[in-house]
């Protein structure tokens, strides 16, 4: 199983949660909201075969936590993924749009003057702008849109450019996110559960409940859920050979 978006550190017990995924072959990426969490988290994760890092600079955060993209751009060249960080477009968020474009412009150059990272990409209500700041910045990385939401026109400007997506439970029980699932290209997506953020009734989903997205995607692909699941498991070698 794979879940690769997934806020670790935001559980009450963080190593309770790792040792259980690790313990059900659970693959995880353990993004980050704020610069300041690296330091905790590296010593969260350190050891772990199946944990990866994420360096992220939420873009909710980006209006009140400003003055840590300076960190941020200090702490690039340890990380091999950066996430979660990208725009949103979201009313409650609107009043701090061109300060969270700034920073995201500043992280999306940073990637590149480190040669590129995998990019794990918040575009909540501004897919469009997200890949107008990707299209600026060319070399920045592999771009991959977690639980993406735009429209058809968007998703297929998304393609294009050459985005992969991760999708999750909470997405695909949606009959926009099975629409959006049907119509990306298989060999770039990977599975997620934005957890403890996403919920399934009302529950907070554990790294592990990541499978029922492959119940999901097989049913959106048109596929029996053992040809899902290594469809992902492919990709994800294959973006480890990018």
């Amino acid at each position: 199983m794979i879940d690769f978006h997934c806020h670790i550190d935001l559980y009450s017990d963080p190593a309770a949660v790792l040792n259980e995924a690790e313990t059900r072959g659970v693959y995880v990426l353990a993004v980050t909201t704020t610069p300041k969490a690296w330091a905790g988290n590296l010593k969260l994760v350190a050891g772990r075969r199946r944990v990866r890092l994420g360096l992220g600079f939420h873009p909710e955060l980006v209006e009140t936590r400003y003055s840590e993209i300076a960190l941020f751009e200090h702490l690039v060249p340890e990380a091999r993924y950066i996430g979660e960080v990208g725009l949103d477009g979201s009313p409650e968020h609107s009043a701090g749009f061109d300060r969270q474009r700034k920073i995201f412009e500043r992280i999306l150059r940073a990637s590149s003057m480190a040669g590129g990272r995998v990019l794990s990409l918040h575009s909540r209500r501004a897919a469009g702008a997200v890949m107008d700041c990707l299209d600026r910045f060319p070399d920045a990385g592999t771009a991959i849109l977690h639980w993406f939401s735009g429209d058809r026109s968007e998703l297929d400007r998304a393609i294009r450019r050459g985005c992969w997506f991760s999708v999750g439970p909470s997405m695909l029980t949606s009959a926009k996110g099975m629409a959006l699932a049907k119509a990306m290209p298989r060999d770039r997506v990977l599975t997620e559960t934005d957890a403890p953020f996403a919920r399934i009734k009302g529950r907070p989903l554990n790294p592990w409940d990541v499978d029922g997205a492959y119940v999901l995607l097989a049913e959106a692909w048109g596929c029996d859920v053992e040809t899902a699941r290594g469809t992902i498991r492919e990709n994800l070698r294959t973006l480890g050979r990018g």
